[in-house]
């Protein structure tokens, strides 16, 4: 693998974190911004963990298994606010209404 897609691949996480910290109007792009983490940290592992000759296949597994599960909480969280409040605006929700 050549430099600058191992440069890429360490800063997709990076940028992703990056993302969610800026973007935080909606909830809904908060939960892709978390999807933007767990799938680069999909890629990122195992990569490090190759260069290191350690076994990276079932990591990879247990990070997808964590991402569809912090998905399908989002999901379900998303959906209960939406229903609750009318919208997924991150700043309608104050201390007095939750």
């Amino acid at each position: 693998m050549n430099n600058t897609a191992l440069t890429v691949m360490c800063l997709l996480p990076i940028l992703a974190m990056s993302n969610m910290l800026f973007n935080q109007t909606h909830f809904l792009m908060t939960l892709l911004s978390l999807e933007g983490i767990t799938l680069s940290l999909v890629l990122f592992v195992p990569l490090m963990l190759m260069n290191s000759n350690a076994p990276s296949a079932a990591m990879a597994v247990i990070l997808l298994t964590f991402g569809a599960c912090e998905a399908s909480l989002g999901l379900g969280l998303m959906v209960s606010m939406s229903r609750s409040y009318g919208n997924d605006m991150l700043k309608s929700l104050t201390i007095t209404k939750c």
